[in-house]
């Protein structure tokens, strides 16, 4: 039997048998399409299950998701923008599949949780910073999945002394000033000539002054942002991978220092915020975890 994994990213689509033998090379990828969005991940999922009975399949989706309806509407995805019954559509394409939706936040906290680098915590935060930032709750061991799905979004927690309008229709959401689309476009401004959030970080590990200054805003902010949510949940353990984490001191100096002088609570005297260790395989390694509890 075969069970797969799904994961709708703001720049990708993936997919992935869920086995012991597989690694990252085994990962099939594609980028997002103008059109006919549902065609190329239907044909990613076919090549993935190369023609084996699939017996479940987990799907780690960008917010927002409707986790009961089994819809979701990734800006990245404009013909989705309304709502897209993703589940229906696998289970159509597998009948005799059991499919599990979560936004990849729940994803990624699943993923730092079970074999990442929150294993045997049980309350801490997981982060993913790329082109758009997700992050996850770990509650008593458990993801906090939200009433309608999309719980642990610190993407949209505003955070304190910033203003940047944000594409949700508020302004300085931690999105809006610390993921890298915004970083980047930030850079842009000051005159920095890249034209990608890889680019950015490449820039920042070489000390280019201006790409320098947009990772070190976007680490002060991810700082006050964390200890934000760490004197909320009572955590003391972040995990935070994606791109942007790959930036080096830039980005981490300024984000311990903020993180340090925000966390000031009595109970927060050991806040830490460690990078993860699982690349940018987390979220998709959590949508396999999903499929897999259909088989517990």
């Amino acid at each position: 039997m075969t069970v797969l994994a799904l994961e709708i990213a703001p720049t990708r689509f993936a997919a992935a048998r869920v086995a012991a033998d597989v690694d990252a090379d085994d990962v099939r990828t594609s980028s997002i399409p103008i059109e006919a969005a549902w065609a190329k991940c239907r044909k990613l999922l076919e090549e993935t299950a190369e023609g084996g009975e699939v017996e479940s399949v987990g799907i780690a989706c960008a917010w927002p998701v409707d986790m009961a309806a089994g819809v979701v509407a990734p800006p990245e995805v404009a013909e989705w923008q309304t709502g897209f019954g993703i589940v229906e559509a696998v289970q159509g394409l597998f009948p005799a599949a059991t499919v599990h939706l979560a936004v990849d936040g729940v994803c990624l906290a699943l993923a730092e949780r079970n074999i990442g680098a929150a294993v045997g915590v049980m309350d801490s935060l997981s982060i993913g910073v790329s082109n758009r930032i997700c992050g996850g709750i770990t509650v008593g061991g458990f993801a906090v999945v939200g009433r309608t799905g999309n719980a642990g979004n610190i993407g949209h927690l505003p955070v304190p002394g910033f203003d940047d309008p944000c594409g949700c229709g508020s302004r300085g959401c931690l999105d809006a000033v610390a993921g890298g689309e915004s970083a980047m476009h930030w850079a842009r401004n000051l005159g920095w000539a890249g034209a990608s959030v890889l680019e950015l970080v490449a820039s920042a590990q070489a000390g280019d002054p201006m790409a320098v200054a947009a990772v070190g805003r976007a680490g002060t902010a991810l700082g006050r942002a964390i200890a934000s949510a760490a004197a909320l949940l009572d955590i003391d353990l972040a995990v935070l991978g994606g791109v942007m984490a790959e930036a080096g001191p830039a980005l981490w100096e300024p984000l311990g220092a903020e993180a340090a002088t925000y966390a000031q609570v009595s109970y927060l005297p050991g806040l830490r915020v460690v990078p993860s260790t699982l690349g940018d395989l987390g979220a998709l390694a959590g949508a396999g975890l999903l499929a897999m509890s259909s088989q517990r």
